[in-house]
C-alpha cells in the first residue's frame, strides 16, 4: 500500500499535536503537584541540604560517641592495671596501706620518670648487668598470668583503684613517695623513708 503526500502530512501533524498536547499536561501536572504541595525547586535544594547536614551531624555524633567509648575503655583498662598491682602488692594490707601503693604508682605515673600510663608504670622494667629487674617484684612472676584468687580482696583493690584514680583520693604524707618493701626485706637504699603502713616501708628521693 502506497500514502500519498497527503496523508503523511496528515500524520506528522496529528504526531506533533499529541506530542505539543502531552507536553503542555506534563508541564501543567507539574505546576498542579507543586502549587498543591507547595514543592518548588528552591524548597527542594533547602531539603536536600538538611539532609547532607543531618548525615554529617549523624556521622559527627556516631564518630563521638566512638571516640568515647574508646576513652572510656581506656580508663577501664589503667583502672584493672591499678587494681591489680594494688591487689598483688598489698591485697592484705589495710585501706591505708593499700591507698599508699596506689598513691606510690601514681606518683610514678605524675613524675613521668617511670611510664606514660598506668600500666606501663606497672609493668615497666629495666635491665641491670644483663639483669631484668621488675619494678614490681609480682610482675616478673606467674602471677602477671593468673587472674586474682580472692575476689572480696580484689574487690577490695579495685574500690581503692577507683578512689585514688577517679577521685584523686591522697594520703596527705605520701605525696612524695615513689618507693615502698616489705618489712621482710632491707634493701639497703639510698632514700628518705616516708612512713611505715602495715607491712611497707614507704621512701621518697
Amino acid at each position: 500500500m502506497t500514502t500519498s503526500p497527503l496523508d503523511i502530512s496528515h500524520i506528522c501533524y496529528k504526531t506533533v499535536a499529541h506530542i505539543v498536547s502531552t507536553l503542555i499536561f506534563g508541564l501543567g501536572l507539574g505546576l498542579t503537584v507543586i502549587a498543591v504541595y507547595g514543592i518548588t525547586d528552591t524548597k527542594l535544594r533547602n531539603l536536600k541540604t538538611q539532609e547532607a547536614e543531618l548525615q554529617q551531624k549523624l556521622m559527627y555524633s556516631d564518630a563521638k560517641q566512638a571516640q568515647q567509648q574508646l576513652a572510656m575503655n581506656e580508663k577501664i583498662k589503667q583502672l584493672e592495671c591499678l587494681a591489680q598491682n594494688v591487689y598483688w602488692e598489698a591485697a592484705g594490707e589495710s585501706f591505708e596501706g593499700k591507698v599508699a601503693v596506689a598513691q606510690v604508682t601514681m606518683n610514678r605515673l605524675e613524675s613521668g620518670r617511670y611510664g606514660k600510663t598506668i600500666c606501663q608504670v606497672v609493668f615497666q622494667r629495666t635491665k641491670v648487668y644483663e639483669t631484668v629487674i621488675c619494678q614490681f617484684s609480682w610482675t616478673c612472676t606467674a602471677k602477671s598470668r593468673i587472674p586474682p584468687r580472692n575476689q572480696r580482696l580484689f574487690k577490695e583493690s579495685e574500690e581503692v583503684a577507683k578512689k585514688v584514680y577517679f577521685e584523686n583520693y591522697r594520703l596527705p604524707h605520701m605525696t612524695k613517695a615513689m618507693y615502698f618493701h616489705n618489712t621482710t626485706v632491707r634493701p639497703g637504699w639510698n632514700k628518705v623513708k616516708v612512713a611505715q603502713i602495715g607491712q611497707h616501708v614507704f621512701y621518697r628521693d
